[in-house]
């Protein structure tokens, strides 16, 4: 069983950046899929980001051109990079391998956008 663990979460002002970073504790490659997902107060849990076996990556329209998702197999870890960020931005944010579908998460990370 693969164990995820999130960091990189916090409070930041409007237009800041955070990195939030996904360690697994088993390796990545097995994978076809896996991204970030976010869940605010009242709301629905949401795909942001996704990436697929070759790299490719899916982002929900809100966050394109801001947000940037990448991995490391070598150190099995998988990042969101947020530019520019908006205080709708503000949920817990959760790292997934697998799909919505699959029991692979990761405890989530709090990010609060706030002047």
């Amino acid at each position: 069983q693969v164990q995820l663990v999130e960091s990189g979460g916090g409070l930041v002002q409007p237009g800041g950046s955070l990195r939030l970073s996904c360690a697994a504790s088993g390796s990545m490659r097995t994978f076809a899929t896996m991204g970030w997902y976010r869940q605010a107060p009242g709301k629905q849990r949401e795909l942001v980001a996704r990436i697929i076996t070759g790299g490719s990556t899916y982002y929900t329209d809100s966050v394109l051109g801001r947000f940037t998702i990448s991995r490391d197999f070598t150190k099995n870890t998988m990042d969101l990079q947020m530019n520019s960020l908006k205080p709708e931005d503000t949920a817990i944010y959760y790292c997934n391998l697998g799909g919505a579908g699959s029991p692979y998460w990761g405890q989530g990370t709090q990010v609060t956008v706030s002047s």
